[in-house]
């Protein structure tokens, strides 16, 4: 659906993006995440036709970007961080006014704003003024005007920004219901834990570059595989503590009232045969687990590195 290859783009000496590649396939949801600054919204809006790219290919469903502009936006539907509503409208006369951008109007009009308004839990607000309205609602109003021409793909900068956790879960709930749909979603937020839940695919950019990028489950495993062993033990933890500084594959040991911090660098196998050895030793665990990692402690390992 959208490969990126190698755009670049500046603002005089800083280099906003720098060799930034990623793709992405039909039906995904994907996550884009980097600190403020880090690019998203400069590639968002290079991908929507908003900003020249220094040099780079885009290519949306097979159409150049770049070359095909009218293709490309008939492609796409874009929602912005921050976006304007006409607070003198009421909801369904600013969904007919944008349908009418797209040369449709009068009964047709009507219906797929009242049809869209329905998708995105609106539809008892279409009479209501648009300034009536509260963050999450006028959110939920720009993305139906989105799909207004029945766009492919999605390019959401920071959707849930400002919104309740109520709010956000509604948000949560209409993604995934347009997923289903068979749209292809890119977007952007620093709510973590949301995104690990909803996408398919996470890409983690700074200064421009692409860090990393994959399924959410193969960041976790290849990141989480340098999380501490967690050991919890009935008694002799002294001991327990001696034993393991012995060995030559375990460091960083730290301790908490319960429980034993092992920094450990083999791999499963070779976990599995530390615990056999343990328990071989008279040692009483109780409980001996790799720590659970979450898309936040995996974003901030990346960025740290």
């Amino acid at each position: 659906m959208l490969e990126i290859e190698n755009l670049n783009k500046s603002y005089g000496d800083f280099k906003a993006l720098d060799n930034l590649s990623l793709s992405i396939d039909d039906g995904e949801l994907y996550g884009f995440v980097g600190p403020n600054g880090a690019g998203k919204t400069t590639t968002m809006k290079i991908v929507s036709g908003l900003l020249a790219a220094d040099s780079g290919q885009i290519h949306i469903a097979g159409i150049d970007a770049r070359k095909d502009i009218q293709g490309l936006k008939s492609s796409i539907g874009y929602m912005p961080d921050f976006f304007g509503v006409y607070d003198n409208l009421k909801a369904i006369e600013y969904m007919e006014f944008f349908a009418s951008i797209y040369g449709i109007d009068g009964r047709a009009a009507r219906k797929l704003s009242l049809d869209l308004m329905e998708l995105v839990n609106l539809s008892d607000k279409a009479d209501s003024y648009v300034d009536g309205l509260s963050r999450g609602m006028k959110q939920r109003l720009c993305l139906a005007r989105t799909l207004i021409h029945n766009p492919s793909l999605l390019i959401l900068d920071e959707p849930a920004s400002g919104l309740d956790p109520r709010a956000r879960f509604e948000m949560k709930g209409i993604l995934n219901n347009l997923r289903e749909m068979g749209k292809t979603i890119l977007i952007s937020s620093h709510i973590l834990p949301e995104l690990a839940e909803m996408c398919s695919s996470v890409g983690i950019i700074e200064h421009g570059k692409m860090l990393v990028s994959g399924t959410v489950d193969s960041i976790m495993q290849k990141m989480n595989r340098s999380n501490p062993i967690v050991i919890k033990t009935i008694d002799r933890k002294d001991e327990l503590i001696r034993k393991l500084k012995e060995r030559p594959d375990a460091d960083n040991i730290s301790i908490t009232e319960d429980e034993i911090y092992v920094g450990f660098s083999g791999d499963d196998e070779e976990a599995a045969r530390l615990l056999s050895d343990l328990i071989a030793d008279g040692f009483r665990i109780t409980s001996f687990a790799k720590e659970k990692g979450s898309l936040e402690s995996v974003f901030m390992q990346i960025i740290k590195e």
